[in-house]
């Protein structure tokens, strides 16, 4: 099984690889539900969770709110995943979307190019779940096509994995292990079984996936 520890900075990361975790997605201000973290930290957290065999995905997003960006962010996005992928992290994780809650495609396609070209695994986050419900099937589609990695889902704007059950198994079942689809939102370790046995997958995302002091 996968677990996918939500780290805010470093602080918190010898302890969680300790526990077992397998993979880290590294941000800042997980407050404002994650933001890029700084150079410095990125290349701390690959210099520690390398020589342990635990990847780092790195979160590529300028601010909180939403996921539709000017023009001036969408720069800043593009800055941020190229020097994401100088510091040396495993993947990168992203997700634009327009005012018209689709996928904004040109971005998304140039921060999957920046990714792919380097040999990087790429993530669409929690973006998706504010997608227009009849337009998602269609997007996880297009994700498949451009070769992105895997899919971070709640399974809906709101509520837990557990709650989303139903949601979560049909983006299972869309996406037919083409890409994978990592479940979030309120897990954590004591219900992770649970979950699994539901959900059928062997991955899963959260700050809480390990029992830390």
């Amino acid at each position: 099984m996968i677990k996918e520890f939500c780290a805010e900075n470093f602080d918190r990361i010898p302890e969680a690889i300790e526990c077992g975790i397998s993979r880290i997605e590294l941000c800042d201000r997980l407050d404002l539900g994650g933001t890029t973290p700084s150079v410095a930290v990125q290349k701390e957290t690959v210099a520690y969770a390398s020589q342990r065999g635990v990847e780092v995905m790195c979160m590529i997003r300028p601010r909180g709110g939403d996921f539709v960006y000017t023009d001036e962010e969408k720069e800043q996005l593009r800055l941020d995943a190229k020097d994401a992928v100088e510091a040396g992290v495993d993947g990168l994780v992203f997700g634009c979307l327009t005012k018209d809650e689709e996928l904004d495609k040109p971005i998304m396609e140039e921060l999957i190019a920046i990714a792919q070209m380097s040999h990087r695994q790429t993530v669409c986050h929690m973006a998706f779940d504010h997608i227009e419900p009849s337009k998602q099937r269609e997007s996880i589609e297009w994700l498949i096509e451009k070769g992105v990695t895997r899919l971070l889902t709640r399974g809906a704007k709101t509520g837990s994995a557990l709650e989303n059950e139903k949601q979560l198994l049909e983006r299972i079942q869309w996406a037919n292990d083409r890409i994978e689809i990592l479940p979030g939102g309120g897990v954590t370790h004591e219900i992770i079984p649970e979950l699994q046995k539901r959900l059928k997958t062997n991955q899963f995302h959260g700050t809480q996936v390990v029992p830390l002091s």
